[in-house]
């Protein structure tokens, strides 16, 4: 990438920064140090351990971050919502040590205060809805501690929702699924359907009257892995509102990358590792894999077409970016960490991308989405009361 490129790139990011819409730091926290903050220093630079830190997320550009406050499926009933709250209480202290880089951000409002400042606006998203345990009052409780988006489901189904990665039981969303989503919209949280079965995303682009995001998810046309999202629900989004953010996980963009990291997450599950683990230990059990094993890598131009497919199928107001840092044991070369989003963006420039087009991509996109949740969120507080619905009332379970 030329200096020349990557001079404008930074301009553009100066102007309009990234709303990135996933990052794992919470969880490599709580993996990696217990979620001590004076044993990992974010001031200081920790590539060494985490593709994230305050001084790589300046240099990245990135204006506005969604923390994914998420808790492996693994962890169900009150035990997943109690490791999502400390998620929550991570996050929130983060943001008070640090409050010369980052502000809380609850509102679109927010986050362009935050921009204003000259900090990060930090929001949080659930990563998974066994993180409301079939509870529509956990949903309100998470929405009053903060949280802004739920994604529905993570890589296994729940008793509501299909996932992507899971054999389908419901077809989409149960009815107390579907109430789930409208509770959702009343609230102002934003319905993520990164993760969700492609019938999931359908149901949910039905019955949700704001826009839905797609927090890290690419284009299945580009790579058939079932965590991208098809061209028929990327022609939806439109009329919809909602936006899908590229992610940069090598297996869900380069389709070369899909057996390879099948075989390594065998290789892990051998080591008695979990195929997600990012600490230190487990990155090595990769590294080791990956010396005898080369890896299709990925690069910056490899999310460009995405990006691109994207734009072409859902049109430019209906894209983002969603990085997922520190929630991948890989990234694309250039793309290493959070301090590389002007080489996305040099290389979008490189292929006649518009100074306002990328605009739109980085910020304006991301902020239009939270604020229409918001502004739905009005609207039907003053039809409807809060929903006092359960799964065994609508699915008989």
């Amino acid at each position: 990438m030329t200096p020349e490129l990557l001079d404008r790139a930074r301009a553009v990011l100066r102007t309009t920064p990234v709303v990135d819409g996933h990052n794992d730091l919470p969880w490599a926290m709580r993996a990696q140090a217990g979620y001590d903050l004076d044993a990992v220093d974010l001031t200081a630079d920790q590539s060494h351990r985490l593709h994230t830190d305050l001084g790589r997320l300046r240099a990245g550009g990135v204006g506005a971050q969604f923390w994914s406050v998420y808790v492996p499926a693994e962890l169900a009933g009150d035990d997943a919502v109690s490791a999502t709250l400390e998620q929550v209480d991570f996050v929130k202290q983060m943001t008070e040590r640090h409050p010369e880089h980052l502000r809380l951000a609850l509102t679109a409002d927010d986050v362009e205060a935050a921009r204003a400042e000259g900090r990060i606006a930090s929001l949080m998203g659930a990563e998974g809805g066994h993180s409301i345990n079939s509870s529509l009052a956990t949903l309100r409780a998470l929405y009053e501690l903060g949280v802004r988006y739920l994604t529905l489901t993570h890589n296994s189904n729940v008793p509501w929702a299909d996932s992507a990665t899971d054999e389908p039981v419901h077809g989409g969303l149960s009815a107390f699924g579907e109430e789930v989503v409208r509770e959702m919209n009343r609230l102002g949280m934003l319905v993520d359907l990164s993760h969700v079965s492609a019938d999931t995303m359908r149901d949910a682009l039905r019955v949700s009257e704001a826009p839905v995001v797609f927090s890290h998810s690419s284009a299945r046309a580009v790579c058939d892995h079932p965590r991208n999202v098809p061209d028929d629900v990327l022609a939806g989004l439109p009329a919809n509102g909602g936006v899908v953010m590229a992610t940069f996980v090598p297996k869900f963009v380069l389709p070369a990358a899909i057996e390879w990291t099948l075989a390594a997450d065998e290789n892990m599950r051998a080591e008695g590792l979990h195929p997600l683990e990012t600490t230190p230990e487990a990155m090595a059990v990769q590294r080791a894999y990956e010396a005898a094993h080369p890896r299709p890598v990925a690069t910056a131009a490899t999310v460009a077409d995405h990006l691109d497919h994207l734009r072409e199928v859902a049109g430019v107001d209906h894209i983002g970016l969603g990085g997922d840092y520190d929630g991948t044991a890989f990234t694309p070369a250039g793309l290493e960490d959070v301090s590389g989003y002007p080489v996305l963006v040099a290389e979008l420039l490189r292929r006649g991308w518009s100074e306002a087009d990328l605009a739109k991509l980085t910020w304006h996109n991301a902020l239009r989405a939270l604020r229409g949740a918001e502004t739905v969120a009005r609207r039907l507080r003053a039809e409807r009361r809060p929903s006092i619905a359960t799964a065994a009332r609508l699915d008989g379970a």
